[in-house]
């Protein structure tokens, strides 16, 4: 049998009592637990949030620095390129061929004239030969690339030779160099009162280069040479010589092996003459040219000045 609770009885306001204590309690230990988590939680979000917006200004930090750094970088080149520009302007290499090729066809009316002559190769071995191939290609090469380029002349080159084999083997577009290429000497060329023969036995020091002048040199290598053998050619043909400034602008140096040449290649002597022609400066043309292992270097003080006037052999 249940007992029933009347409003305002001891029984009600008792069951009552204990509810509420319940609830309240329950609400304690509730309000305990949301007060518990709000402390604990609330740092730790804030420390994430903070750590995220100190990663994202690090990184936009980062964006901007480097930003800076490739425009630094693509002004510096800009400035570069604008400054060449300015020096030299940028063609096609189109351009370029047609402008050398221009200014070679204008060497062959107007340039100073140099003549390789290569009468003297049946006393060569085929390496040499080979060597030989290979100093034209870049006597040529410089010429091409010279803002004053010469009229030049490979005489005596017989077509059944082997010079002219191992060239066009070697060299491609041999044929088609901007050069007179001829079986004919100097002298078939040219009145023997004209021609300079360059040799490194010569007395007499060149002291510039003229334009009513035609210059030779001796298309010969290094190890095959013959003492005077070019000196003796130009003698043969009756003609004057002369021999690079090498005595009056460069001294010797010393080095291990004791050794001082001052015989050249075909490419490196006329580079020495191209680029003479071009400065004026017979220091610069043979610093430019003269190779270190030569065992001679340019005279400190230049002491030695060469002769306002001369007579050539």
């Amino acid at each position: 049998m249940k007992t029933r609770c009347f409003p305002g009885s001891a029984c009600c306001v008792n069951m009552c009592e204990i509810q509420l204590n319940g609830v309240s309690e329950l609400m304690d230990l509730l309000q305990i637990d949301v007060d518990t988590d709000v402390a604990e939680d609330k740092p730790g979000r804030e420390d994430a949030l903070c750590s995220r917006n100190v990663l994202r200004k690090q990184r936009h930090w980062e964006r901007r620095l480097a930003a800076k750094k490739s425009k630094r970088k693509e002004e510096k080149q800009r400035r570069k390129f604008n400054c060449a520009s300015a020096d030299s302007p940028q063609f096609t290499k189109r351009v370029m061929k047609a402008i050398t090729k221009e200014r070679l066809a204008e060497a062959q009316c107007t340039g100073l004239r140099l003549c390789v002559d290569l009468s003297m190769t049946d006393c060569m071995s085929d390496k040499e030969i080979s060597r030989l191939a290979g100093q034209l290609r870049r006597l040529y090469g410089s010429n091409k690339k010279a803002a004053r380029p010469f009229h030049l002349f490979l005489t005596d080159l017989q077509e059944d030779s082997r010079l002219y084999r191992e060239c066009i083997r070697m060299n491609d577009g041999f044929l088609n160099y901007m050069m007179d290429i001829t079986e004919e000497s100097c002298l078939d060329l040219f009145p023997p009162e004209m021609l300079v023969y360059l040799s490194p036995d010569a007395e007499k020091a060149l002291e510039t280069v003229d334009a009513d002048r035609v210059y030779i040199l001796g298309g010969l290598v290094d190890e095959s040479i013959q003492k005077k053998l070019s000196f003796s050619r130009a003698r043969e043909l009756s003609i004057h010589t002369a021999r690079l400034p090498i005595d009056e602008y460069m001294v010797k140096k010393s080095n291990a092996k004791n050794f001082h040449s001052k015989i050249l290649a075909v490419n490196q002597v006329f580079g020495i003459l191209l680029t003479f022609w071009e400065t004026g400066s017979w220091t610069e043309a043979l610093q430019t040219w003269f190779p270190q292992g030569k065992g001679y270097v340019i005279a400190p003080d230049y002491s030695s000045p060469l002769p306002t006037t001369q007579t050539l052999d």
